[in-house]
């Protein structure tokens, strides 16, 4: 079994992440768009294959890495995020017998230290763990995502991923502009439109579902400010959006 992961300025989170695999897989394959920090410097301290590729995106990223991999069963991580306890020996498990084509694992959230048990992150579920031959990393970047081929078997595990999404809210509110301008342009490739509704009802609705059908509330300060970054990040996103068809319509 393989472990793929990739990497940018991680030298905070990776040795946690391949620390936690390494009980589990037999290669970690981190594919690194030309750190900056010590991330390299961290890898190399583990038996890892350490790759440098020129970033082209999130899920290109997450597909030169499958391609690297040697084993056809990957376990794919996020740089900051590692296996809990319970969830390495759940793949262990599946590991001397692979029934199902891929397996969903729940995603537990630590914000600014916080752990997270409401809002629309206390119902996140990944596919990290499946056949290769048969799953391809798609979605919209930066929101990647496992398809699987058609007549794929899916199950779910126990235990959790455990991720630590934002040290601080500054850093939270970077990675709002970032992902809402890698999405905007994603958008725009794809020939999607924003109308100035998009703008008002659908940042709205992502901040009533998190914050008070999903109890976002009971998670207190961080639950507030999160719920209001998600609803911020789909405002971005759609605003980019208007601005670069604007953009395209108007005349040099």
């Amino acid at each position: 079994m393989s472990a793929t992961i990739i990497t940018y300025n991680e030298e905070r989170n990776i040795a946690r992440c391949i620390e936690s695999l390494l009980p589990v897989v037999d290669e970690v394959v981190i594919v690194d768009s030309y750190s900056t920090d010590k991330t390299q410097y961290i890898c190399e301290q583990y038996s890892v294959r350490f790759i440098q590729h020129t970033f082209e995106g999130h899920i290109q990223q997450k597909n030169v890495a499958l391609d690297l991999a040697t084993y056809n069963h990957i376990v794919s991580l996020d740089a900051d995020e590692a296996l809990s306890k319970e969830l390495q020996t759940a793949i262990q498990r599946v590991k001397r017998d692979f029934n199902e084509d891929g397996y969903i694992v729940k995603r537990y959230n630590n914000y600014c230290g916080q752990w997270i048990n409401h809002t629309d992150w206390s119902r996140d579920k990944k596919l990290r763990v499946f056949n290769k031959t048969k799953a391809r990393w798609g979605g919209v970047n930066p929101h990647d995502k496992v398809h699987m081929s058609d007549g794929a078997t899916v199950d779910s595990l126990k235990g959790e991923i455990l991720h630590w999404v934002h040290a601080t809210h500054e850093e939270h509110r970077q990675k709002t502009e970032k992902f809402s301008t890698i999405a905007s342009k994603e958008y725009y490739k794809r020939g999607r439109k924003a109308s100035i509704l998009d703008l008002i009802i659908k940042p709205s609705w992502i901040f009533i579902r998190s914050y008070i059908i999903r109890m976002g509330f009971l998670d207190g300060r961080n639950g507030f400010i999160l719920c209001t970054f998600s609803a911020k990040t789909t405002y971005l996103k759609y605003c980019k959006l208007r601005r670069l068809r604007l953009q395209k319509k108007t005349p040099n």
